[in-house]
């Protein structure tokens, strides 16, 4: 795999999560406190981490 498209599967994974995760955050906040607030701290941990993640272990994988 390129670091060119190793770059690529993180940048991408990362808007998804970031993406999923604020929504999620915002439709529990609006539906238990019944305030739509989206928790920008933890969308931009869970993205961080799982944009890490992943593309590192399908790179892992690709290897053996």
């Amino acid at each position: 795999m390129k670091w060119s498209s190793l770059i690529r599967e993180i940048l991408v994974f990362f808007v998804l999560t970031f993406i999923v995760t604020g929504l999620v955050s915002y439709l529990y906040n609006a539906v238990v406190h019944g305030q739509g607030q989206m928790e920008w701290h933890h969308a931009f941990q869970m993205a961080t981490i799982f944009a890490i993640v992943f593309p590192l272990v399908h790179l892992f994988e690709q290897r053996k």
